[in-house]
């Protein structure tokens, strides 16, 4: 099966601002953005298509020509907690070190750490793999989010679990993988 992992347009938040699962605007290029995405598109057909329920997500599927898309909670960003919508440079919490440190291990404060993310995707991939119409799947697109592609790509062997945060997607790029 061949999954099209596609990344969100660009947000509208600024700069260093740790924004997670806040549900935020995207920036005002976001057509153009779209456009582009859409045009990579045009000639697939796809068997399924899930979103995460983000606006995010759902705006640039729903533009792309999927406003049905399936939505799903385990293909949300990584949840930052207590850090949501701040800048890091603001966070005064002892556990942000231990984060950038072991961002892979450590949860940021009342959020997630990466391994929960990856145990919620992982659910998906395996609900994916084991669903009764999976047989019959040949392509899905999937929009989401650069830590979900991340994930994804790990769990599947197409990127090394080290080196996730050295090959986040750009926004609106979408990630071709094949699913066994």
């Amino acid at each position: 099966m061949e999954i099209f992992l596609i990344r969100h347009t660009s947000v509208d938040v600024p700069q260093g601002i740790c924004y997670g699962q806040s549900d935020v605007p995207l920036k005002s290029s976001f057509e153009q953005e779209a456009e582009i995405v859409k045009k990579q598109l045009d000639n697939e057909t796809f068997d399924a298509v899930y979103t995460s329920p983000l606006s995010r997500c759902v705006k640039l599927s729903a533009y792309c020509g999927y406003p049905d898309a399936l939505r799903d909670d385990r293909l949300k960003e990584m949840y930052m907690g207590d850090w949501e919508m701040r800048t890091f440079n603001e966070i005064e919490d002892p556990r942000l070190q231990e984060w950038y440190d072991d961002f892979l291990h450590v949860p940021t404060r009342n959020g997630e750490s990466y391994q929960d993310l990856l145990a919620r995707v992982s659910s998906f991939l395996n609900e994916l793999r084991s669903s009764e119409n999976a047989s019959g799947y040949d392509k899905i697109a999937i929009f989401t989010h650069g830590g979900v592609l991340l994930c994804v790509q790990s769990l599947t062997g197409y990127i090394h679990p080290d080196n996730v945060i050295q090959q986040l997607p750009a926004y609106g790029e979408i990630v071709r993988i094949l699913l066994g």
